[in-house]
């Protein structure tokens, strides 16, 4: 029996910065650029969307290379 469990880690394919957003939209199964739209709306409202992409940058593992 073969669990196929899907893993947040950062984007090695769609990756801008660093690949935060690619991951987030792979794992959620969604277009990055919806990502990204939520970052510059958490960035420009909040000011909080630098502090979580560099935390997410930070904390996210990378994805293993193929």
């Amino acid at each position: 029996m073969s669990e196929n469990k899907k893993k947040l880690t950062k984007s090695r394919k769609d990756c801008k910065i660093c690949g935060v957003c690619g991951g987030l939209a792979e794992y959620f199964g969604v277009d990055s650029i919806w990502i990204r739209l939520a970052w510059l709306i958490l960035l420009f409202c909040f000011g909080t969307g630098i502090l979580l992409y560099f935390a997410f940058a930070l904390i996210m593992p990378e994805a293993p290379k193929e």
